[in-house]
């Protein structure tokens, strides 16, 4: 499933060919996806991006008439190609812009989500959600606050998206290694430094995701149309049975909330 930095990736990759320009049209293939596909996209017809942007992992396509909100879902990706490109079966949505190119979104899983709304604030997915992981209103005051609340594993703590949005699966286990703290510890446990250590670590594990996805900015526009995701360097995640690389012990992997999870016994403790 893509996550917050390929979301990000994704976004910068699309924007030269899409902001400043005019949709000429939405074609929409599958509008039977997560959620029907707004039947307003069907109506743009020359009309200017203005910017794009991103909440969690949605991408915002600002617009003259309105906000386009697109998810990738499971299995998603946008790639941008001329406007004559073969269609494969699981290409369910084009943007066609008026510069030869169009954004298209393939999604084989359909989980994805292509809807339209006039007015950001209130649009109705985005009302509980927490804030950015890279705001300066996600800080160690905050989460420290918002841990005394629940009484869950620190894993799924992170993960919650009305306690901070976009730090997936593979990110939360990277900053619970990193931090040296348990998947399963619980969330009233943890101190105030604690809580300062996590906020620090999420900021820099995404923030080096993204800077790493940033060397792939160019596959978003590949010969054969493919996505521009990049392989990511984790020192945990999906590394079962491999050496811990900070004592050499043995990854080991647990299921927490349905959720392959990784961590090292001996450097995280409970």
């Amino acid at each position: 499933m893509p996550e917050l930095p390929e979301v990000e990736t994704a976004l910068n990759g699309i924007s030269p060919y899409v902001k400043g320009f005019l949709i000429e049209k939405i074609v929409v293939r599958q509008a039977k996806l997560r959620w029907e596909v707004s039947p307003e996209l069907c109506r743009f017809h020359g009309v200017k991006v203005t910017a794009l942007s991103r909440r969690a992992k949605y991408l915002i396509f600002h617009t003259e008439q309105g906000y386009i909100i697109g998810h990738l879902g499971m299995s998603g990706s946008v790639r941008i190609v001329p406007h004559d490109s073969p269609i494969d079966k699981h290409d369910h949505l084009d943007i066609v812009m008026n510069n030869g190119k169009l954004l298209r979104y393939n999604d084989p899983r359909r989980f994805g989500a292509w809807l339209w709304t006039n007015n950001l604030e209130d649009f109705y997915l985005f009302l509980k959600l927490g804030p950015e992981p890279l705001s300066e209103e996600f800080n160690g005051e905050y989460l420290f606050k918002k841990s005394r609340q629940k009484n869950t594993a620190l894993k799924t703590f992170l993960m919650d998206n009305s306690v901070v949005v976009g730090v997936g699966n593979i990110y939360a286990n990277e900053t619970l290694f990193l931090c040296g703290l348990h998947l399963q510890k619980t969330t009233k446990t943890i101190s105030r430094k604690q809580a300062d250590l996590l906020v620090d670590t999420i900021k820099q594990v995404l923030s080096d995701a993204i800077k790493q996805g940033g060397t792939t900015l160019k596959d978003f526009l590949q010969p054969d149309g493919r996505p521009g995701y990049f392989a990511q360097e984790l020192l945990v995640y999906g590394h079962k049975d491999k050496p811990c690389p900070k004592c050499g012990g043995k990854i080991e992997s647990l299921i927490i909330g349905q959720r392959n999870s990784f961590f090292c016994p001996k450097c995280q403790k409970k």
